[in-house]
């Protein structure tokens, strides 16, 4: 697996922050380990590593915990959020542990942080999920995403058009 949106100066900081929620989320989901250790952890342990021999370091620390302890404080509203766009033959509970990781925290982006353009939300998790999958899942990210931001943020997608550059948010 790659790291998303790899450039000569490496990942991006908020890249890689919400590259490392997805993989805490993930962590905390498989080991039932909370929120918060899982964050120290990362913090300590993971946050700087390498990866595929391109480091992803440098990440945006506070970004990194207001992404998972935001999703972790409002994983069941999360949850119902996506459930609800899922077909009734595909249950939340059918989807990948890391494709619902990176859901979640996209989902958490158009809820809970406004200051964060829809376009970007929704470009950067797609490209997550190109890091980790190679099948349908970046088109269910997208088609996920885009719908709730059509929702929430329809008025900001309009302003906004195709632009990707804005990801200094």
């Amino acid at each position: 697996m790659s790291p998303p949106c790899v450039g000569r100066q490496g990942v991006r900081r908020r890249t890689a922050a919400r590259f490392a929620a997805v993989q805490a989320l993930y962590q905390i989901e498989l080991s039932g380990i909370g929120a918060e250790e899982t964050v120290r952890q990362f913090i300590q342990h993971r946050l700087g590593e390498t990866a595929d021999d391109v480091a992803i370091g440098r990440a945006d620390v506070n970004y990194f915990k207001v992404l998972v302890l935001g999703v972790s404080a409002r994983q069941n509203e999360i949850d119902d959020v996506i459930a609800a766009g899922l077909v009734p033959d595909w249950p939340l509970q059918r989807l990948e542990i890391i494709l619902l990781a990176i859901l979640r925290v996209g989902t958490f982006e158009l809820m809970g942080r406004p200051d964060v353009a829809a376009r970007v939300v929704i470009n950067e998790h797609v490209d997550i999920a190109h890091a980790f999958f190679e099948g349908a899942e970046p088109g269910l990210v997208n088609g996920m995403l885009d719908g709730l931001a059509r929702t929430w943020r329809a008025g900001e997608l309009e302003e906004q058009g195709g632009d990707r550059s804005a990801e200094a948010q």
